[in-house]
């Protein structure tokens, strides 16, 4: 089962109250349903791929508007050949939407009447039901966090995305294929979408998996940063060493001093050494306290020193 399933069956499990769903039923028929008209009058039409949510809208109807829709079972005949799951409903149909303020003295709405996603108890229950038509959010362990939920209407699209911003998550709205999708890509918005749905075990799985990878990358990056600068160190020591040997050569063309001369002895004794360490070294075998800084002033005096002996040997 996929992370995207495992999310909806427990959104799918929850007991709710008949207002929470009445905002998820109209959510659901809004973003997946259609209406139909034939001799003998209007009927509704939902189809899904997923047999749990196709349960779920078979229960809340029942409950709801005391109606036997009819459920059938479709096998596709190309790609995965899932099964899709029609739910007709044929009494009633205009009682239900009218119900869900969907279809009004004006015709069909598409987007949520304000009186039905007005508490936050319903607009929560609004954005599962989004969620369970079209909604999916990429494994945890995958390589990138995204969550997208699909709408053939553009007004519904940015009803759904000012909805997720009345909680603070930043969602954004293109167009794809003639879609509008309503997406998020930050891991911790997804996780509070998730505590929005109320799917605690979906959570759990998509933090703990979050919370390792970030560790992982956090890993990851200090030793790429501690490889970065061993290199920076060895290529700084052969430069140095460099000019300490060329300065050796022409001991006798310069005087240097003999602090600067502890530096370049120790560098030599030591050439993979790092600041710290040659500090240590310097102190252990000259007894002489220097400071990190101070001993890089010395090695860059010394490659100071090699670069004006050498331009004056040039001249």
């Amino acid at each position: 089962m996929s992370f995207t399933s495992e999310i909806k069956k427990e959104i799918c499990k929850e007991e709710i109250d008949a207002q929470m769903m009445k905002a998820q039923l109209c959510a659901l028929f809004q973003m997946r349903a259609s209406l139909h008209m034939n001799w003998q009058g209007m009927y509704l039409s939902f189809q899904t791929e997923n047999a749990t949510i196709a349960k779920h809208v078979f229960q809340i109807m029942k409950t709801l508007y005391d109606v036997d829709p009819r459920l059938s079972v479709l096998k596709k005949m190309q790609l995965k050949k899932n099964n899709i799951y029609r739910i007709q409903v044929f009494d009633k149909a205009q009682e239900i939407l009218e119900d869900l303020q969907i279809l009004t003295d004006s015709g069909l709405r598409y987007t949520p009447s304000v009186k039905m996603v007005r508490s936050e108890k319903m607009a929560r229950a609004y954005l599962q039901g989004c969620f369970l038509a079209s909604g999916s959010i990429n494994s945890p362990k995958s390589s990138n966090y995204h969550l997208e939920m699909s709408s053939q209407e553009k007004d519904l699209a940015l009803s759904v995305q000012k909805l997720m911003q009345r909680f603070y998550l930043p969602a954004k709205v293109i167009e794809r294929k003639s879609v509008y999708v309503v997406y998020i890509k930050a891991g911790d918005k997804i996780a509070d979408f998730l505590r929005l749905c109320n799917a605690s075990n979906a959570l759990f799985e998509f933090e703990d998996s979050r919370i390792q990878r970030d560790f992982y990358n956090q890993i990851t990056r200090l030793d790429n940063c501690e490889v970065a600068n061993e290199v920076k160190s060895l290529k700084a020591a052969k430069s140095q060493l460099e000019a300490i040997e060329f300065l050796e050569r022409h001991a006798k063309n310069i005087v240097i001093p003999e602090k600067i001369m502890h530096a370049m002895q120790i560098r030599k004794m030591y050439p993979e050494a790092n600041l710290n360490e040659l500090c240590l070294e310097c102190k252990n075998e000259f007894g002489e306290d220097i400071s990190k800084s101070g001993m890089k002033h010395r090695l860059a005096k010394v490659k100071q020193m090699a670069s004006e002996l050498k331009e004056e040997l040039d001249a």
